[in-house]
């Protein structure tokens, strides 16, 4: 759950813990339909996309109900989320019986996956990674995403 006046570095945090990541020294970015690139502008080096927006002065306000937009984690590993802003208001008090600062997970189901792969506690190698999935069925956000043309 987000507040219109919150940023978009507020939300990137909140589903980092919502995963829990643990390993935070890592490049995120936004990316909404239309191709607008949105990111911790003081972390690049200057090479960042040309007309990168900075996440953390930018709020979540300029979002509709409906929007889809995606979020990238650890460019490496790249974890990526598909993100839409739903049509219901939440009310914190209800879902969680306080109103937290900041953005906040109140709900979902799974498993959290190890940030680097690894299946249990002593597992010093990285897993391989597996096969990237099919992702035709998702919306042509990012580079990857959607149908393909032949």
């Amino acid at each position: 759950m987000v507040s219109r006046s919150h940023s978009f570095a507020q939300l990137a945090r909140a589903v980092d813990v919502a995963f829990a990541r643990w390993d935070l020294a890592h490049m995120h970015m936004f990316t909404l339909f239309g191709g607008a690139c949105i990111s911790a502008l003081n972390l690049w080096d200057g090479d960042e996309p040309e007309g990168t927006i900075d996440s953390g002065k930018t709020k979540l306000g300029k979002l509709k109900s409906g929007d889809q937009f995606a979020y990238v984690f650890d460019f490496g590993d790249e974890w990526a989320h598909l993100c839409t802003v739903g049509a219901d208001r939440v009310d914190p008090l209800e879902q969680l019986g306080f109103v937290p600062d900041g953005p906040a997970p109140y709900w979902g189901w799974g498993e959290l996956p190890d940030q680097y792969g690894r299946h249990w506690d002593d597992d010093d190698d990285i897993a391989p990674k597996a096969p990237k999935p099919l992702l035709s069925d998702l919306p042509p956000i990012l580079p990857l995403w959607g149908k393909r043309r032949r």
